[in-house]
């Protein structure tokens, strides 16, 4: 069973232009087939990837299997930073598409720290930035009922168009579950319930769509 604590991180992680021309100096690029293991949770290691295509998640897995997926990342944004404190990798990171990286070593990379100190302050934010996230997650799973995280998820991952909000990504029933942390058919009778308010339709190529604000409780 996989479940999902995070959601996609913000935009306001992305690595503006400058920063990656610059940070390109310092590593070497690197092309990954889809369901590569890029990192392994427990494992030693100092780099820091930086995607420049493709997109990745993060997750944890127990000994029975089951996963935790912490979030997924695109091009711009970056992971492996929780190395440089010098403790083993905190999680694992597998591609989800053929994905394109800049690789830093950690020397390399502490350098890049001292001279470029706008990069010092960008990662200081996603920081940051992280710590909110999964402090609005914890309260999700801890407050929330599955109607209220699957109208969260829902949320967090449309975009608006017009007077509706649209998901962009393909997200089955069992991939809400997986990422609020309940079952299908929970998430099932959730679906019927905003389907037939009318607050949630499934258009086109099965994309998901927010006809209109979903009432905070059921």
């Amino acid at each position: 069973m996989t479940t999902h604590m995070s959601t996609t991180p913000a935009a306001d992680d992305r690595l503006p232009q400058a920063l990656l021309d610059a940070m390109g100096q310092y590593g070497g690029t690197r092309r990954f087939a889809a369901n590569a293991i890029l990192i392994s949770e427990g494992d030693a290691g100092e780099s820091l990837y930086i995607l420049l295509s493709g997109r990745v998640k993060v997750f944890s897995s127990a000994d029975n299997g089951r996963e935790i997926i912490l979030g997924e990342i695109g091009p711009g944004q970056y992971f492996g930073e929780l190395s440089l404190a010098g403790e083993v990798r905190s999680a694992s990171v597998m591609t989800l598409e053929p994905t394109v990286c800049c690789v830093v070593a950690g020397s390399q990379l502490r350098q890049f720290l001292a001279e470029q100190p706008d990069f010092a302050l960008h990662l200081t934010h996603k920081l940051m930035h992280m710590v909110r996230r999964l402090t609005e997650q914890v309260k999700s799973l801890a407050l929330q009922d599955v109607y209220g995280r699957v109208v969260r998820l829902l949320t967090e991952l449309s975009e608006p168009d017009g007077d509706e909000r649209v998901v962009r990504q393909k997200l089955t029933q069992q991939d809400i579950a997986d990422r609020v942390g309940s079952s299908r058919e929970m998430v099932n009778r959730v679906m019927k319930e905003l389907t037939t308010g009318g607050y949630v339709a499934q258009r086109g190529d099965k994309q998901l769509v927010i006809c209109k604000k979903p009432p905070p409780a059921w």
